[in-house]
């Protein structure tokens, strides 16, 4: 198993960024956990689907979420979460290949791992399992009921590199998923590597939205420094 489960956004304020969500995709807050505060950051968690949109925002000094922010020049891309169903494969598949382990969580039903940054590049990388499968104890209690209707799920996953062969090449090794045409192929969606053109580096900079109403397929939406394409 290999799918995309979870994407998240980092913005300078959160506000702004929420109420775009909600009006230009329909979404609503499903869950702000407590916990992210120990690392400094206020956050929300939004249902599409059976995925997670997730934005957080620093809310105190000396924060790596600040720290990217302003390396990138403002808000955009920050993580992108697939699930997998072999986690300790994972592990050990992942120290034959030098790649470290930057942080660890674990809670019920739910245990996933970031890979450092410096090792994969892109955006940061997570890997998680949940048990069930269709559950994510990430996204609190009772994310289902919030589910948007008038988006139904994330598509692709857009990361942009100065040398987007390179990052492919490395994404492909790590998720041992074959690169075709730039893209990497996971159960449920595409994620494809572009040249960066706006002068911020490597960084997740899009993300294709399936929209319930057809009339949208082809609008684009600024949101958080990241483009949201509806499908």
């Amino acid at each position: 198993m290999l799918r995309l489960r979870q994407l998240v956004l980092v913005a300078r304020d959160l506000r702004p960024v929420e109420q775009q969500l909600i009006d230009g995709l329909g979404l609503e807050v499903c869950y702000r956990d407590p916990g992210v505060g120990h690392f400094g950051l206020r956050h929300g968690l939004y249902t599409i689907g059976d995925q997670l949109l997730e934005v957080v925002s620093p809310k105190q000094a000396g924060t790596t979420a600040e720290r990217y922010l302003d390396r990138r020049g403002g808000d955009g891309g920050y993580m992108v979460l697939v699930q997998v169903d072999n986690l300790d494969a994972q592990r050990a598949r992942m120290a034959d290949l030098g790649i470290r382990i930057a942080f660890e969580a674990a809670t019920d039903g739910l245990r996933g791992f970031h890979l450092h940054p410096a090792d994969v590049g892109g955006a940061i990388l997570s890997l998680d399992q949940a048990d069930p499968p269709e559950s994510w104890a990430w996204a609190g209690p009772d994310w289902p009921y919030h589910s948007s209707t008038s988006v139904a799920g994330m598509t692709a996953a857009e990361i942009q590199s100065d040398d987007p062969t390179a990052l492919a090449n490395r994404w492909s090794t790590v998720l041992d998923r074959p690169v075709t045409d730039g893209s990497i192929e996971c159960d449920n969606a595409t994620i494809r590597f572009v040249q960066a053109a706006d002068g911020r580096g490597d960084g997740l900079a899009a993300i294709d939205v399936f929209v319930v109403d057809r009339d949208r397929a082809g609008e684009t939406l600024l949101i958080g420094g990241v483009r949201f394409n509806l499908v």
